[in-house]
């Protein structure tokens, strides 16, 4: 029976990486397309070298940033939530912390084939949410324009991301603070010292990672163990 479980899951696997792959290629030729089949109908297709000159002045910042996403995300998410995840988008401020809430929630743990499907099911929940919610703030945009641009409001949409993120990473911090303490306190500092590295957040991730990874070994390495029996999770 174990047996028959674990090739269900290869199966299902398999089809989840060939249909993800086939999504992915299909999404990007229609993102990078569009603007040149626009510009191509309209007559306003810019010079190559323009366009190459102003890709490389950002592609080089956003390709680290991608491939580290990738590979800090793609382990958490699973294969089908990070097809889901990265071809939908907006993972930072919303699919990371839904598939992080949905397995905190249903008890899975990453790596195993409950966590594949709860990630899976949470992001295309997440993604149905999100474009249901994005037609309603379109039909209502002109309606609510004027509430929307109150300065009075303006202070909550900027700290939107900390909110969220603050109240879902507090459950993490207190399950082993010893761990979470000093990285947060040495990663909050620096970014007050250093203001210029808020906006570099996602290549911020290495080094935080990395401080933790080693805090933790050290940690492991003194007590035999790392002092939760959830850090894992």
């Amino acid at each position: 029976m174990e047996r028959s479980k674990q090739d269900q899951f290869e199966s299902y696997n398999a089809r989840t990486h060939l249909l993800g792959r086939i999504c992915s290629v299909v999404t990007l030729v229609l993102l990078v397309g569009a603007p040149f089949l626009i510009g191509t109908y309209l007559g306003g297709m810019p010079e190559m070298p323009a366009v190459l000159k102003g890709f490389l002045a950002v592609g080089i910042v956003w390709t680290v940033s991608s491939i580290v996403e990738f590979l800090v995300y793609t382990p958490m998410l699973g294969a089908g939530g990070g097809y889901l995840a990265f071809i939908t988008g907006n993972l930072i401020n919303m699919k990371i912390p839904c598939a992080m809430n949905a397995r905190e929630i249903a008890g899975t743990s990453s790596g195993t084939p409950e966590n594949e499907i709860i990630s899976t099911l949470s992001i295309a929940a997440s993604s149905l949410v999100t474009i249901v919610v994005l037609a309603a703030g379109v039909l209502l945009l002109v309606p609510l324009q004027p509430l929307l641009q109150s300065p009075v409001l303006q202070p909550a949409f900027e700290n939107v991301v900390p909110a969220l993120f603050g109240a879902m990473s507090y459950m993490y911090y207190r399950k082993n603070l010893k761990l979470a303490l000093f990285p947060l306190v040495f990663m909050s500092v620096l970014f007050i010292l250093v203001p210029s590295l808020i906006s570099q957040t996602s290549i911020m991730i290495i080094p935080a990672g990395a401080l933790t990874i080693a805090l933790a070994y050290m940690i492991w390495k003194k007590h035999g163990t790392i002092l939760s029996k959830d850090i894992g999770r």
